[in-house]
């Protein structure tokens, strides 16, 4: 009986409790409501847990039900939950913005945020602007403090002009950042056949940018970081589990304004008034030629154009393989008519690893074949310009009937519409519609990266880079016979037409190979990179152009290029105890751009942070949740030469003569070989900066920010000087000639407003202040030399603008204009700054530098809010102290109405160009250099985020956005924002409205 009672009393407390322990079960998801494999769930105060499956799924025995377990994964919030009476745990894991930020992609690596000893500034997906963009450069508008990104125009597939802190070259030297993208650099020129190299790059691929701005965090790259280094990261499948993700965006774009110009009634009211008074050059026999319509050449040539871009991603693991691919079509229809750019991209990145994880490899292959229709964007400034009273079409089958201004008029003294053409005036309308201005490109950027972590001692890794970047271009730019103004020349022939081909093939191959040792004893870590660097570019083309017979060859040249950059690099980055951080790089760089003796280049760099919200005294500063110093010098250098002509500046070289030039011996003709102009002792053009900053946090990054100050001096600068004539050369030559000092201050600052489960609001801003000022320019100190002009403005040798010792270059250089008592301008009459007699001033020392195309400061603000499913946000920026030189307003003048040129022709004129009052044009008055300062919204976009859609697996977002909504702006032209600050015929900006549709499954 007692064994039996000992056995039932343990059955008891067994299955007591068995029945104690509860058995729980689940699944743990992302915000797209995808499981997430791999994630910890642990029994809190015991080593009981498991993880979840492939497809994000667990089950685990817990002792009983006030049982807590803990639930993490790296890169998201650990949660705490309570067994209590539950059984099923459906989780879904925020994100840890503070976790993911920790790391920073620098040159050749990434480091902790911590350890960051330059001015680095980083941009992901979260902080791109919302909506679709067809160029990467555009996620980065107004986003970061020190970055200026102009845009080139409102053309299809259009580039930006990109500056970090103003640029430290003038002419001879590109001023445009280095571009690397997944570790390959793929700078060094643009790509024929596109207005923009980036183009080729799908904005959807982009995770982050980094953006290196001072010479310790740029010299790891050496000879080409003088203007800062963009580091794009292309994303990578960070899950095991299949993920499938498809954009559809539909846009229709307008043009925002148009260049105020005469209707034909007020035209011709004009015309008759002025000939009424007598006004000079327009007689009975000019009124006679003008027309009886009201065309509106603008509207003729512009419309609204429809836009559609998809992208559709997938991404996963295959048999250990993680793997992301990608397909993106982008078909963007231009404003002006004819102008069309349609672009498809592949991507593809794998990146297994072996070896028990020592050996990893990360393979990246981008494709892109990019089709581009420029059209004929001269026929903008003809539409401004052409005679607004004569009709887009003629009654005649010449000129494949369109109306031509022509030499010939009838009886009654109007224009014979089949008479000999006039080719200095054209029909918009025609030149748009008999040009054929296409080109094809084919553009592959692949890289093989492959890290071996010994296994004898696996701080140390290995690291080789393998890439190739590889271009095709076949282009034409072809203009139909009959086509006026290629008629009557003795050149095209008697029907007219012209054809024009060219084919670019570019290759740039990179061998890099580094050893990366990284150790952490205590308090202290070290972080030791040495390497080593091979690249080559290598450039060859055709142009051929002929008449449209093909019986008459203009030019048919063939050219190729090479050149090459081998370099040695080292960087070292020490810390101790998470307060001090020391970085120190040096770069030995050798270029084939240079003549033996000065091909190498050595670039060092030092900076110093110290992190004081680490410290004991700032211990009780609770608020305080980032502090930290940054100290920074460093020189860099310049190689990219912005030139074409010579291509190697450093050694003598000769060019064969174009078609047509030739020599004559007999009966025979030859060609020429021409020398370039060249300089043996062309060296680096060499940038120092000296950096301070301050960035900090409050309340758990609630507030955060950054301020900067900076100096740059910019030495043996690599520009473009007028040599004499006479010396068998060219008139201009690339010579080191000058310096430059660059000053500014950045502050940025970031604010999470409200930070609830149902509604947060974020606001940022960022600040740039930029100065820049030559300070030696001639290799001669001259009090008397003005300067180096520059800044065509049209015309043989009109410049308008100068660089200048004691002033920012490409100022412009202009008379002050006199005005009488009422504030109308005197024609002709300007201020005496020379201390010459005489009231009418034309010598050059008499006019003075007014104003530049840089601005002064620029500020960048963002904000987005989120309530519940539903988003908001808006983007803009707001620039002040940039001036532009109004060209088109200024070649207006009352002379310009009737040309006497072949027989004769009208040309429309701007209300503004009436109300100054010239007869004559005065191109160097101050009057039409404009301050340009505006403010720009550049992005409004609204979504909606759905968490299910027909099943718990197909999440998404719709949304609704505008691009350049709006601008505020005292400047007179079409737009304000002009790179060169020269305002001639530009292809305006559009407004843009998008609806966008994004699923994820």
């Amino acid at each position: 009986m007692k064994r039996l009672l000992l056995f039932l009393g343990c059955v008891f407390i067994i299955q007591f409790s068995i029945n104690a322990q509860s058995i729980i079960s689940g699944t743990i998801t992302d915000k797209t409501q995808m499981g997430i494999p791999g994630v910890s769930i642990l029994e809190k105060g015991t080593t009981n847990g498991t993880i979840t499956n492939f497809e994000g799924n667990f089950q685990l025995q817990v002792t009983n039900s006030e049982s807590t377990i803990i639930i993490s994964y790296l890169g998201y919030v650990t949660q705490e939950l309570k067994v209590g009476t539950s059984k099923k745990f459906n989780v879904q894991l925020e994100e840890d913005l503070k976790a993911l930020e920790e790391v920073v992609v620098i040159g050749y690596g990434e480091v902790e945020k911590s350890d960051v000893t330059g001015s680095v500034s980083t941009l992901g997906e979260k902080e791109f602007i919302q909506g679709v963009t067809t160029n990467p450069q555009d996620l980065l508008i107004g986003k970061i403090a020190g970055v200026n990104i102009t845009r080139n125009g409102g053309a299809p597939g259009s580039g930006s002009t990109i500056r970090i802190r103003g640029g430290s070259s003038l002419g001879g030297a590109t001023n445009d950042p280095l571009i690397v993208i997944d570790g390959f650099p793929v700078d060094d020129g643009a790509v024929a056949g596109l207005s923009n190299p980036l183009s080729t790059l799908n904005p959807n691929d982009i995770e982050s940018f980094s953006v290196l701005k001072d010479a310790s965090a740029t010299a790891i790259y050496g000879s080409r970081a003088s203007n800062g280094v963009i580091l794009i990261t292309t994303k990578k499948a960070n899950s095991s589990q299949m993920k499938v993700n498809f954009d559809n965006i539909v846009s229709l774009s307008t043009p925002t304004k148009f260049v105020n110009t005469l209707s034909g009634d007020e035209y011709r009211n004009l015309i008759t008034d002025l000939h009424s008074n007598g006004f000079s050059g327009i007689d009975e026999r000019a009124i006679r030629k003008l027309g009886a319509e009201n065309t509106n050449w603008q509207d003729e040539i512009f419309n609204n154009a429809v836009s559609y871009t998809t992208n559709l991603s997938v991404s996963g693991k295959l048999k250990n393989v993680p793997y992301r691919v990608s397909y993106g079509f982008n078909d963007e229809n231009g404003i002006l008519k004819t102008t069309n750019s349609n672009r498809h991209t592949l991507s593809l990145n794998l990146n297994p690893t072996f070896l028990k994880d020592h050996l990893s490899v990360n393979i990246n292959a981008k494709g892109t074949t990019a089709n581009t229709n420029f059209g004929e964007t001269a026929a903008i400034d003809n539409a401004i310009r052409f005679d607004p009273t004569q009709p887009v079409y003629a009654n005649s089958d010449k000129y494949r009937g369109y109306f031509a201004y022509t030499q010939d008029v009838l009886e009654d003294g109007s224009i014979d519409p089949n008479g000999a053409p006039n080719t200095f005036v054209s029909n918009p309308v025609a030149m748009l519609d008999l040009t054929d201005n296409r080109a094809k490109v084919n553009r592959f950027v692949g890289n093989a990266q492959i890290d071996y972590k010994f296994h004898f001692l696996e701080d140390l890794h290995a690291n080789l880079n393998l890439g190739i970047d590889r271009t095709n271009t076949v282009g034409h730019n072809n203009v139909l016979p009959g086509a006026s103004w290629t008629m009557g020349n003795n050149v095209a022939g008697d029907e007219g037409g012209t054809r024009s081909n060219y084919t670019t093939d570019t290759e740039s191959t990179l061998l890099e190979f580094f050893l990366n040792y990284k150790k952490s004893l205590g308090k202290h870590s070290i972080d030791l990179i040495g390497g080593y660097s091979w690249q080559r570019w290598l450039r060859v083309g055709n142009n051929y152009s002929r008449n449209y017979n093909e019986n008459l060859v203009y030019n048919d040249n063939d050219w190729a290029n090479e050149n090459f950059l081998i370099s040695f690099y080292g960087r070292m980055i020490y810390s101790f105890d998470k307060r001090y951080v020391l970085t120190a790089t040096l770069r030995n760089d050798g270029s084939s751009r240079f003549a033996k003796g000065n091909q190498w280049g050595l670039f060092p760099s030092l900076a110093f942070a110290w992190n004081l919200h680490n410290e004991s005294f700032l211990a009780n500063a609770d608020q305080l949740s980032n502090l930290k110093l940054r100290l920074g010098y460093g020189i860099t250098g310049q190689q990219g030469l912005n030139v074409g002509d010579p291509y190697y500046p450093a050694i003598p070289n000769y060019r064969r003569s174009i078609e047509g030039a030739y020599y004559q011996f007999g009966d025979n003709y030859y060609h020429t070989l021409r020398p370039s102009a060249y300089d043996s002792n062309l060296k680096w053009e060499e940038t120092t900066t000296y950096n301070i900053g301050l960035d900090f946090g409050f309340w758990d990054d609630k507030l955060s920010g950054s301020l900067e100050g900076y100096s740059r001096t910019t030495n043996d600068l690599l520009n473009r000087i007028p040599i004499a004539d006479g010396s068998n050369f060219s008139n201009y030559l690339v010579t080191n000639v000058g310096s430059m000092e660059i000053r500014g201050i950045e502050f940025s600052l970031t604010g999470r407003v409200i930070s609830k489960k149902d509604f947060t609001w974020s606001v940022g801003g960022n600040i740039t202040y930029n100065q820049r000022e030559i300070t030696k320019l001639n290799k001669v100190n001259d009090p008397n030399s003005l300067g180096v002009p520059t800044g065509a403005i049209g015309g043989q040798g009109n410049l308008i603008q100068i660089h200048s010792v004691g002033h920012a270059p490409n100022s412009f250089f202009v008379y002050q204009q006199i005005y009488d008592s009422n504030g109308q301008p005197i024609e002709g009459l300007y201020v005496n700054k020379s201390g010459e007699n005489g009231e009418v001033i034309s010598n050059e020392f008499n006019k003075y530098r007014f104003g530049n195309p840089n601005p002064d400061v620029l500020i960048g603000i963002n904000t987005r809010l989120n309530y519940k499913k539903f988003d908001f946000s808006m983007s803009g920026r707001l620039s002040l102290g940039n001036y532009v030189y109004n060209n088109g307003l200024a070649s207006n003048s009352l002379s310009s109405l009737y040309y006497q040129t072949a027989n004769g022709y009208f040309s429309n004129i701007r209300p503004e160009a009436l109300d100054i009052g010239f007869i004559n044009p005065q191109y160097w008055s101050d009057i039409y250099v404009q301050d340009a300062s505006f403010f720009r919204m550049d992005n409004i976009s609204m979504g909606y985020t759905f968490d299910k859609l027909f099943s718990n697996k197909l999440s998404g977002r719709a949304s609704l956005t505008v691009n350049n909504a709006f601008v505020i702006t005292n400047y007179e032209g079409v737009d304000p924002e002009v790179g060169n600050g020269i305002d001639g015929s530009v292809y305006p900006i559009p407004r843009i409205y998008q609806f966008g549709l994004n699923l994820n499954f």
